[in-house]
């Protein structure tokens, strides 16, 4: 299954691509983990190709139940499109007020807008195929400026802060998105 959501090009960078992982982008699922920032913002290590087979396979499985849509950021290279991050929305279940939005991009593609055209994105998609979903949630650890910023170009509204819960050690941000 193939979907594609798209952000516009601008005139000073180039949209980016949304679609499913997929068997193809083990190595650049490694290579993107080999990053210590990207490796201290989640939660699940993938630092061998055995890792990145569980990862991608749990991809596969969550598409599958319909509870978590993960997806490739790509970004139109002139040689073709490269892997320049992950978005995924979580918790989509009638029993979750709102879904929650995650993120990351790769280091090589970092400073360049990549993660708000992604976000952005993903929420399109996410209200359009979700009409009963009115409000999507961006949670970050407070410690992540970085986060913050994404948040607040996708247009997602700081909302409170949240206690500390494992497995990260510090306070959180919440930050929301309505429909409409």
């Amino acid at each position: 299954m193939l979907i594609e959501s798209r952000s516009p090009d601008t005139p000073s960078t180039p949209g980016v691509a949304l679609r499913p992982w997929c068997a193809g982008d083990l190595d650049e699922l490694v290579r993107a983990y080999r990053d210590p920032v990207l490796r201290r913002w989640t939660r699940a290590p993938v630092t061998t190709a055995a890792e990145a087979r569980r990862w991608l396979d749990g991809a596969l499985r969550d598409w599958a139940d319909g509870r978590r849509y993960t997806f490739a950021v790509l970004e139109e290279q002139t040689d073709g499109p490269r892997l320049v991050g992950n978005v995924v929305l979580k918790g989509v279940t009638p029993q979750r007020p709102a879904p929650e939005v995650g993120y990351w991009t790769a280091s090589w593609a970092r400073g360049r807008g990549v993660a708000p055209r992604a976000v952005t994105a993903l929420s399109r998609w996410a209200f359009d195929r979700f009409p009963e979903v009115t409000r999507l949630d961006l949670l970050h650890q407070v410690d992540n400026v970085a986060s913050c910023r994404v948040a607040q170009k996708s247009g997602f509204v700081f909302q409170e802060i949240l206690p500390a819960r494992p497995p990260f050690p510090l306070d959180g941000h919440r930050h929301a998105l309505h429909a409409g």
